[in-house]
């Protein structure tokens, strides 16, 4: 096992990685902007490392310094929560080179799943049903509009190196196609550094399904269940559940095993989620994320499994704590991003909290690093935190979220509570029929098709 770990991360991971450190009896460094000296991480730690100033790519994005905070502490592993380098193929092997050990999946994996293209493309060779589309990148010429008509209008453009909306346009007909090309490879280019993109069948009203799953490195591979992410605002997930109340037990055995069995025959080592659109009883594949995702603890609630204290243990050389056999999905669980915006609007609303008093009692979690006082710059994300309740079937876990959502305080700033409030009371919401467009045709004062 780790004897010191670096948090080479901010906000309620790194509280949350921390935690999981703690009862491993591992210690651990705190790195951290100037804008956020006075963080909840920063302050439990056993060690903390100022390593820059606010900007994140003077700071949570600047190797030297991260490197030199390992050095200067004598940490031996780097957990580098979700986003940030959680996912920088060369991040990890900087670190290998320097005899630290990345808690991740293999450099290579990491590398190959990023690419969205080569990503589907191992997909399909291992057995994973993909979205019929481009076998690469494409262009605005005449072998794209070829593409697209085989495929059938309408056609989503994406990026190869992306993710997160970006990059990303749907072209409804022949004469849009162009120009979604040539908007989404500027998109493309200026966030990612890389102009190629590509094509995929566009589907009607599917859901978003990802599959979790936890590899040992060395052939063994399980997977935990899925979760439904299809509440999403432009590409970015605002309401996660699990199990999803569209799926059977059968059709999640079937995916689920598709997925563990393809891992399996990755020696993928960690946690990752295989993510799908979901539609007329079919799974297509659209991305892998080689990191812990934000709504991970969705799962942990539904299975009794820490999937953080996992991914140390396997990082560390260890085995997969359970079997296949071991996995049981127990009731159901529902997970809010409360974010620091205005809940019609959506801008950003960065400030000090003046009163915060979370919800509680039984299968209530909060997985936040603010506190009454704290401020939420301006610089980073604008979650607050994450609201995750259980219940034992999904009618007490609405009812249980609608009072949770109730009793919680978030004063100083404007959140996203209220739209929670509105959601959770939502006919559509309560029967579990939704997709993935869903929440845009409702906030757009549309109605949800």
């Amino acid at each position: 096992m780790f004897d010191k770990i670096l948090i080479a991360n901010r906000g309620e991971i790194a509280l949350r990685v921390l935690r999981a450190c703690k009862e491993l009896g591992i210690s651990t460094v705190a790195v951290h902007s100037t804008a956020d000296a006075d963080a909840m991480h920063v302050r439990l730690a056993d060690e903390s490392v100022c390593i820059g100033p606010p900007p994140s790519k003077d700071s949570y994005l600047n190797v030297p310094a991260l490197l030199a905070a390992c050095e200067i502490t004598g940490a031996d592993a780097v957990h580098p929560g979700y986003g940030f380098l959680s996912e920088n193929a060369r991040f990890a092997e900087i670190l290998a080179d320097h005899n630290l050990h990345f808690i991740g999946p293999k450099a290579e994996h990491i590398r190959l799943m990023g690419d969205k293209i080569e990503a589907k493309k191992t997909a399909r060779r291992l057995g994973i049903p993909v979205v019929p589309g481009s076998d690469g990148a494409v262009s605005p010429d005449d072998d794209a509009m070829a593409i697209a008509r085989e495929i059938g209008f309408p056609v989503l453009v994406k990026a190869a190196a992306g993710g997160g909306g970006r990059g990303m346009k749907v072209a409804h007909s022949a004469d849009d196609l162009k120009l979604a090309l040539s908007t989404a490879s500027n998109e493309a280019k200026s966030a990612f550094g890389d102009a190629s993109v590509y094509l995929e069948k566009y589907l009607q009203k599917p859901r978003h399904i990802e599959i979790q799953v936890l590899g040992d490195g060395r052939g063994g591979a399980i997977h935990l269940g899925e979760r439904d992410c299809s509440l999403q605002r432009r590409h970015q997930k605002v309401w996660e559940e699990g199990p999803s109340p569209v799926l059977t037990a059968e059709a999640r055995a079937r995916i689920g095993g598709i997925c563990a069995k393809a891992m399996q025959d990755m020696k993928y080592l960690g946690v990752g989620t295989i993510e799908f659109l979901f539609e007329d009883g079919e799974f297509y594949f659209i991305e892998m994320n080689t990191r812990i995702q934000v709504e991970h603890p969705v799962t942990e609630m539904i299975t009794d499994i820490d999937l953080v204290l996992e991914q140390i243990r396997i990082a560390a050389g260890g085995e997969l704590s359970a079997t296949q056999d071991q996995i049981a999905i127990i009731g159901h669980a529902i997970e809010c991003r409360v974010n620091a915006e205005n809940p019609q609007t959506f801008r950003p609303s960065p400030g000090r909290i003046s009163q915060y008093h979370p919800p509680g009692g039984l299968g209530v979690r909060i997985d936040s690093a603010v506190y009454q006082g704290y401020v939420i710059p301006p610089y980073y994300d604008s979650l607050v935190g994450k609201l995750i309740v259980h219940g034992k079937t999904r009618a007490e876990c609405l009812m249980r979220l609608r009072r949770a959502l109730d009793e919680m305080v978030v004063e100083g700033i404007e959140t996203t509570l209220p739209l929670f409030r509105a959601l959770v009371r939502e006919p559509a919401i309560i029967d579990g029929d939704y997709h993935i467009h869903w929440l845009e045709q409702y906030l757009a004062g549309q109605p949800p098709g």
